[in-house]
């Protein structure tokens, strides 16, 4: 059963009542541009992993079937829990490695770019995790878990970590010694010495606390969310390439052939001398942090926000019908969210170039839906055509009412 299908209307959900908490309590968790950044990395994450999920499925399953010590039951409920505290403890060494390793940070980073703390933070996820995630997991392999169940347990593991993503939830007591919570959670998304790379359990943080890496929230030292090489964009793209291009940037400046290649394998924050030298890179001051924050026409905010809305309805189609659809409609559709998407982000960062790239996007969609059923990604009907017709009209309408202000950043 795939868990996380049947959870995504109840994420939004309880979106919404965190939304109505903020307001009962006078207080600002949401930026609307920020929220938008945070579920466009989830989506763009979702229908990527579409794509790419062999690469663990396979993996998992060829150590299961040729390196598997024992063959373990799924009909019994002991190797239900022990593949549920197992994967938690490799998860623990796989999120403490994204944390301390430059290629694995590249992957992990974008969970930790919103400087805002909120449910919609927990849906922000990387598109390049699959990479080298997999080698975390084949300990269960080896020690027989089958596939149903690691599947099955990882699901529920990442369905936990969504509740500890606000913070209208205070300390809990006892549980806090035993579980992750959204206290400690909230300090392992800090950027305060205090707490980097700290709390890196998904739902038990006995790990933490067993290997020296635990920290409590502390009332004297209020967190300050983010990373201390900050984004700076509302682009879900860019997030999720931004360290890479770092770490490219830096092996190509490098002047050694050995720090060309291991600065990709190095500890977080190492940079060859000859580099850090020419290209100093500054930390922000804390005491002086200030959000990214881009100003933006209300008009144009709504016209972004339900166009963004196509990009959801599109995504859950995508992972509702993934098992139905041929490859390349999966590609055809995780295309058109990737474009859709990316001309968003350059929506909220106001740049010059949004207007244009905003009609592309619009024209984009008659290709979309003439190939749509050449590859198999819906029936070819009327409907389809009747379908773009009225909402290239009231796309045309929302940004005619945007036009001053589209006008004015593309003059």
């Amino acid at each position: 059963m795939d868990f996380i299908l049947y959870a995504v209307p109840f994420f939004f959900v309880l979106i919404a009542v965190e939304l109505l908490a903020d307001r009962w309590r006078g207080v600002s968790n949401y930026r609307m541009a920020d929220a938008i950044n945070s579920i466009s990395t989830g989506v763009l994450s979702t229908t990527t992993g579409l794509l790419t999920k062999g690469v663990g499925l396979v993996t998992y399953a060829f150590a299961l079937k040729h390196l598997a010590l024992f063959e373990l039951s799924a009909d019994s409920v002991w190797v239900w829990v022990f593949a549920s505290v197992l994967y938690d403890f490799c998860y623990y060494w796989l999120h403490r490695m994204g944390h301390e390793r430059n290629i694995l940070w590249a992957a992990h980073s974008v969970h930790h770019q919103s400087e805002d703390y909120n449910l919609s933070t927990a849906l922000r996820q990387t598109s390049t995790g699959f990479l080298l995630s997999w080698i975390f997991y084949l300990p269960m392999a080896v020690l027989g878990v089958p596939l149903l169940v690691f599947i099955s347990v990882a699901a529920l593991n990442l369905l936990y970590q969504f509740w500890v993503h606000t913070r209208h939830i205070p300390k809990l007591g006892w549980f806090e010694w035993f579980f992750v919570t959204p206290s400690n959670h909230r300090a392992h998304h800090a950027q305060n010495a205090l707490y980097m790379d700290r709390n890196y359990g998904g739902v038990f943080i006995i790990w933490d606390r067993l290997f020296g890496s635990f920290q409590e929230e502390d009332d004297n030292e209020p967190v300050v969310f983010g990373v201390t090489t900050p984004l700076a964009s509302w682009n879900p793209l860019w997030a999720n390439v931004q360290f890479y291009a770092q770490l490219w940037d830096d092996a190509r400046r490098a002047e050694s052939v050995w720090d060309k290649l291991r600065i990709w394998f190095m500890r977080t924050g190492w940079r060859p001398a000859d580099v850090a030298q020419k290209y100093p890179m500054n930390k922000p001051d804390l005491s002086q942090f200030r959000k990214f924050e881009v100003p933006l026409d209300g008009r144009q905010q709504i016209y972004v926000l339900l166009q963004f809305c196509v990009y959801i309805a599109l995504g859950s189609y995508l992972m509702n019908f993934e098992p139905h659809l041929p490859t390349a409609a999966l590609v055809l559709g995780w295309s058109a969210v990737a474009l859709g998407l990316f001309t968003l982000g350059v929506a909220l960062e106001n740049r010059p170039w949004a207007l244009k790239l905003e009609l592309l996007r619009l024209a984009s969609n008659v290709p979309l839906v003439w190939l749509a059923p050449v590859v198999g990604l819906w029936p070819a009907s009327a409907v389809g055509w009747v379908g773009l017709l009225s909402y290239s009209l009231l796309s045309g309408i929302g940004l005619y009412c945007c036009r001053n202000r589209f006008t004015r950043l593309a003059s």
